[in-house]
């Protein structure tokens, strides 16, 4: 196994484990990256000031520099250092933490009818909250589900030029939609306030928001399904308490984490920890290794419900950690009360199918079981 095979491996935690016993920080000479895989190192490499999230030859990925994508992509907080990533994070981030929870849970229980599988309704119903609310029309919520999965899909480096293709559709589309929505929402007005270079880069995070939504929070939903599957004695616990659900998909994101890696790039000579880093090393930053590390968490491979002082890595750390770490828990968690309130069979005809192709997320595959109400 690789550490990029391990993302959706059945159980990558062993292997995990064996990779902290070896060092905080390893090269892979076959991969040609570092790899860092205990909670200190992580937290070391996300936090250093000479490790960032591109390299710097190489700001936008080659297959989409020239494309319609590419323009999204060079103007994602993000995908960017210094100035192009604080200023719309100092936007972004506090109009997250204001949104509220009870309006997001009652989008969740209005988008959670009408879906005929978990698969699709894992995708969809996290972008559809977030679509609805920046002021999207509900008649559109479908479409925007499947422009930015369309548009995710570049983010990979196993797309192939279909895909590259369907992504530049879906940005260009997307773009085409924020430029049209009328409705102040709280969420949009907060946004719209803001001190934006362009109106190019709100919409491309406005974008971002979206695909981050997709694909994080599909996995965290998933990935609940498939531990409930196997606890039913949890089942029946969040059912009797449903504010447990919170804390249900906060240990999920420890335990098995949707975003298992990231990627930084060496942009100076540095040290970490005892090692020599040189400008142009990536290091390959294992999330959900770091979850596991007993320095982090007592009983690191039990799944611990109500976990004092829990901490998160899959959501990254420092200056880029995800803003909307607290949004995708909360949809996640009203997702699985909903599901648990109108169809909680579902859980016992959910035949899990592996997991999506991915480097580094963890999202499962399942059968066409219904959960429409």
């Amino acid at each position: 196994m690789t550490p990029l095979q391990a993302a959706t491996h059945a159980d990558p935690y062993d292997y995990y484990a064996r990779l902290r016993r070896n060092a905080g920080l390893l090269f892979d000479a076959d991969l040609g990256l570092w790899i860092a895989s205990c909670a200190r190192t992580v937290e070391a490499v996300l936090a250093h000031p000479d490790c960032c999230v591109r390299p710097l030859h190489e700001p936008v990925p080659a297959a989409i520099a020239q494309r319609v994508a590419g323009q999204v992509f060079a103007r994602l907080m993000r995908m960017n250092e210094g100035v192009a990533h604080r200023c719309p994070r100092a936007v972004m981030e506090p109009a997250l933490a204001a949104l509220d929870a009870q309006r997001i849970a009652l989008d969740v229980e209005q988008l959670s009818a009408g879906v005929n599988n978990l698969d699709a309704w894992m995708f969809t119903l996290p972008v559809s909250v977030v679509a609805r609310l920046l002021g999207l029309p509900d008649e559109q919520l479908q479409i925007v589900a499947g422009l930015t999965r369309d548009f995710v899909a570049c983010l990979s480096p196993l797309s192939n030029e279909a895909q590259l293709r369907n992504a530049d559709a879906g940005a260009s589309q997307l773009r085409q939609m924020f430029s049209g929505v009328l409705e102040q929402t709280v969420l949009l007005s907060s946004i719209r306030a803001g001190d934006w270079k362009d109106a190019e880069v709100m919409s491309a995070n406005l974008i971002g928001l979206l695909s981050q939504t997709c694909e994080a929070t599909a996995g965290l939903i998933g990935n609940s399904l498939v531990l409930l599957a196997r606890r039913p004695d949890l089942v029946e616990r969040v059912k009797r308490e449903p504010t447990l659900a919170i804390a249900l998909v906060q240990e999920v994101a420890r335990f098995d984490s949707p975003v298992q890696n990231t990627r930084r790039f060496v942009a100076r000579r540095c040290t970490i920890g005892r090692w020599v880093l040189e400008a142009g090393d990536t290091v390959l930053v294992l999330l959900a290794s770091a979850n596991r590390d007993s320095d982090a968490h007592s009983q690191p491979d039990s799944f611990v419900l109500e976990r004092p002082q829990r901490r998160l890595f899959s959501f990254g750390l420092g200056r880029h950690q995800c803003p909307g770490q607290t949004l995708a828990l909360t949809i996640a968690a009203q997702a699985i009360v909903q599901l648990l309130r109108r169809q909680p069979a579902v859980l016992e005809h959910a035949c899990q199918q592996g997991y999506w192709p991915s480097l580094n997320g963890r999202i499962p595959r399942f059968n066409a079981a219904p959960v429409s109400s």
